[in-house]
C-alpha cells in the first residue's frame, strides 16, 4: 500500500475549484487520504463537506494538524483547479508549509513549481519533492493522429458537459461501477489531472498536452485500453465544453476518437459559463448543444444531471421536465445511481452490434 497522503483546498472544499479533491474523497486514488486541509471547515468530515455523505476523512486546518497522524502521510496534493490554474499567494504558503514539514508535494496546476526557486528551497530543507504533472512532455514522447482508432473493436461512448467542473468523470465513475454489476466490462480512459491522480489505468492529461499532439495521445490511449483491457465499452472522459469560450474542447473525442454516442453531462443551476457570469457568457440551451452534438455524427443517447444547488424534489421535477422535452433519460447519478445510465447504455450496446 502507499503511504497516506494529504489533500490542500485551502477554502474551497466546498466549491466547483476544489473537484480535485472531491474525486480523491469519492476514490479511487493513487493514495490513501488521511485529512484534507481546509482552514474554512477544520472539525468536519470531508464527504459531508462535500456531499451530505460522511467518509471518514477528516478535515484540519493547517498542514502542522496533520504531522500526528498515524500511519504518517508522505504526500501533499495541491487539491483545487483554480482560474486559469494559478497559484494565489495563499495557497503558495500552505505549500510551501507542506514541503518544509517533509511532504512531497504534487501540483496538477497550470502553474510549475518544481523550479521555483522558494518552493525548490523548501523542498530540499524538508527533504521532499516536488512533481509537476501538467508539465508538457517532450514533443519526442509524442504522436500524431494515424487513424488507427479505427481497428479498435470496443465502441466508444463519449462524457460530455454543457460546461467545465460539471462532474464528466464522476459520472463515468458510476456508470463504470453501475456496468460491471451487470455483468458488462467496462473502462474509463481519463483525459485530465483528477483522473491521474487517482490512478486510472488508461488516459492522458490534455490540457498538458501540445494541441498538434492531442489528437494522436488521444487515439494512443484508446487503443491501449482496447488491446490491454478488451472492455466491452470504453468511456471516454471530456473537458471542458463544445463552446466555451475560455477553454472549447470536446470534438477531439467526436473526431479523432470516434465516439459513437454521447452521455451530456449538464448543471441546471447554472446560468452562466464558470467563473465567466461576469463577462458575461450565458449557456446556451441544451437543446442546441445536443444538436450541435449531433452534427459531428455522435447521438446524445442520455443527460446526467449535475444537482448542486437544487432542492431534491425541484430537481426531480426538473428531470421529468427536462425528459419530456428532449425525448431522452435524463438521469441523477449521484442521487439515484446509476441504473437509468446503465439501461441507456445496455440498449445503445445492443445497436451498436448490430451495425
Amino acid at each position: 500500500m502507499p503511504s497516506p497522503a494529504i489533500v490542500i483546498t485551502h477554502g474551497m472544499l466546498d466549491t466547483p475549484f476544489a473537484k480535485t479533491a472531491h474525486g480523491l474523497i469519492r476514490g479511487p486514488s493513487r493514495w490513501p487520504v488521511a485529512a484534507i486541509v481546509d482552514e474554512r471547515y477544520a472539525g468536519l468530515d470531508a464527504g459531508e463537506v462535500m456531499d451530505g455523505r460522511r467518509r471518514g476523512i477528516p478535515v484540519v486546518a493547517t498542514v502542522a494538524d496533520t504531522l500526528t497522524l498515524e500511519p504518517r502521510p508522505k504526500t501533499a496534493v495541491v487539491g483545487v483547479a483554480t482560474p486559469g490554474g494559478l497559484l494565489p499567494e495563499d495557497l503558495r504558503t500552505t505549500c510551501k508549509d507542506a514541503l518544509l514539514a517533509g511532504f512531497s508535494l504534487v501540483n496538477g496546476l497550470h502553474t510549475l513549481l518544481a523550479g521555483e526557486p522558494e518552493l525548490a528551497r523548501a523542498a530540499e530543507k524538508g527533504g521532499g519533492s516536488i512533481q509537476d504533472i501538467r508539465r508538457p512532455p517532450p514533443t519526442s514522447k509524442l504522436r500524431f493522429w494515424t487513424g488507427e482508432i479505427r481497428n479498435v473493436r470496443a465502441p466508444r461512448l463519449a462524457l460530455l458537459g454543457t460546461d467545465c467542473a460539471v462532474g464528466k468523470r464522476t459520472t463515468g465513475q458510476v456508470l463504470q461501477l453501475g456496468l460491471s454489476e451487470e455483468g458488462v466490462s467496462s473502462e474509463l480512459v481519463y483525459t485530465g489531472q483528477t483522473g491521474w491522480l487517482q490512478g486510472l489505468e488508461h488516459g492522458f492529461i490534455l490540457d498538458a498536452t501540445p494541441n498538434d499532439f492531442v489528437s494522436g495521445e488521444l487515439e494512443r490511449a484508446i487503443v491501449a485500453c482496447d488491446r490491454e483491457r478488451h472492455p466491452d465499452v470504453i468511456l471516454v472522459e471530456g473537458q471542458s465544453s463544445l463552446r466555451n469560450p475560455s477553454g472549447p474542447c470536446g470534438a477531439e473525442l467526436l473526431l479523432s476518437a470516434e465516439a459513437s454516442g454521447v452521455i451530456l453531462q449538464h448543471a441546471p443551476a447554472r446560468t452562466h459559463f464558470e467563473d465567466l457570469e461576469r463577462v458575461p457568457c450565458p449557456l446556451p440551451p441544451i437543446e442546441e448543444e445536443i444538436a450541435l452534438i449531433g452534427a459531428y455524427g455522435a447521438p446524445v443517447i442520455a443527460v446526467a444531471l449535475n444537482g448542486r444547488g437544487i432542492e431534491p424534489e425541484h430537481l426531480i421535477r426538473q428531470r421529468e421536465e427536462m425528459m419530456a422535452k428532449l425525448g431522452i433519460a435524463v438521469s441523477l447519478p449521484l442521487e439515484e445511481g446509476p441504473g437509468v445510465l446503465v439501461n441507456v447504455v445496455r440498449t445503445w450496446l445492443a445497436a451498436e452490434s448490430d451495425r
